[in-house]
């Protein structure tokens, strides 16, 4: 059995993997793959776009959509290059260097879309039950604060995680389970021991997602309990309306995000590709459905759309 730890001259490389069983069909799964890729880059980047050139939708609600999409754009790149590397051109190999950079910006970019999350329900929270005040409250300084505090918090917990795992000792087998590198498949790798890096992997996660999902859901009930204290129904189901989108986004990150730590720990008898298929999912949809959500939920950001492509097609 070969053993290989950083302080080694040959560079440690990993082999990145596709759908386990479904090799001879990579190219075609491919297809869809990109597709979606497509879809996510040029969807944020519309609605990043539009945010930003668009007068009237400099407010607070839209500052938070911006980071969401600037997220999602992140969390996209992160992984395009692997993926589509190793479906297109069986490009499997990974410096460890390169695996631990993709770890650290992949977890530290899902781990910023769960603060955004958190953010716009405050933002949600603060519009319904104390309007009065959202201007004074939710201001640009106080956003931007909001912004590099999720950011300072997303390095704090992901530094000692990286450090732990260029600790680590590798041996046996350097395939890992996914095109791209994750962190609780990355330690499974080591023949050291990984407690600690098992501890501070799961205190990464209550820290952030952990941490935000409560939130998030207590910002909800008392959204819930101001929005029932209006007598008029049509004033309730504008209220209403105006989260249905926040929600969804909500729905769409954590559900992928829990099933895929569940089927990692405890999913151990289950066929490889429904690992590899669900690490895959939670990363895309999310992504992909956020900018369709907002799109076709919310009429500013559809008419700015709409504004930002009638003047491309009047300069043709």
């Amino acid at each position: 059995m070969s053993v290989f730890n950083n302080t080694n001259v040959q560079p440690l490389t990993f082999l990145l993997m596709g759908i386990p069983g479904l090799k001879a069909a990579q190219f075609w799964i491919s297809i869809p793959f990109c597709l979606l890729y497509a879809v996510s880059l040029s969807g944020n980047s519309m609605i990043l776009f539009v945010v930003l050139s668009e007068h009237s939708l400099h407010q607070p609600m839209y500052y938070f959509l911006s980071m969401l999409s600037a997220t999602d754009l992140s969390l996209s790149l992160c992984t395009l290059s692997t993926t589509l590397g190793v479906f297109w051109f069986e490009a499997q190999e990974i410096n460890v260097n390169a695996c631990i950079a993709q770890m650290f910006f992949l977890h530290g970019f899902t781990f910023m879309e769960s603060g955004v999350l958190l953010a716009m329900a405050f933002d949600r929270f603060v519009a319904i039950c104390n309007p009065l005040r959202y201007t004074t409250i939710l201001t640009n300084a106080r956003i931007a604060k909001i912004g590099m505090s999720m950011l300072i918090r997303n390095v704090a917990v992901m530094l000692p995680v990286v450090l732990f795992v260029k600790r680590l000792s590798f041996c046996g087998s350097m395939v890992l389970s996914h095109s791209y590198c994750y962190h609780v498949d990355l330690i499974q790798r080591s023949c050291t021991d990984i407690r600690v890096n098992s501890i501070l992997g799961l205190f990464a996660l209550f820290s952030t997602a952990g941490f935000d999902c409560p939130c998030i859901l207590l910002s909800y009930i008392l959204i819930i309990r101001s929005v029932l204290r209006i007598a008029s129904s049509e004033e309730r189901h504008k209220a209403f309306n105006t989260c249905v989108s926040h929600v969804s986004a909500v729905a769409i990150f954590y559900i992928p995000l829990i099933s895929l730590s569940l089927v990692h720990r405890y999913g151990h008898s289950a066929p490889p590709f429904v690992h590899s298929v669900m690490a895959n999912v939670f990363l895309l949809i999310p992504p992909v459905l956020n900018p369709i959500i907002y799109s076709v939920k919310t009429k500013q950001i559809q008419k700015a759309i709409i504004k930002v492509l009638m003047q491309k097609q009047l300069q043709i």
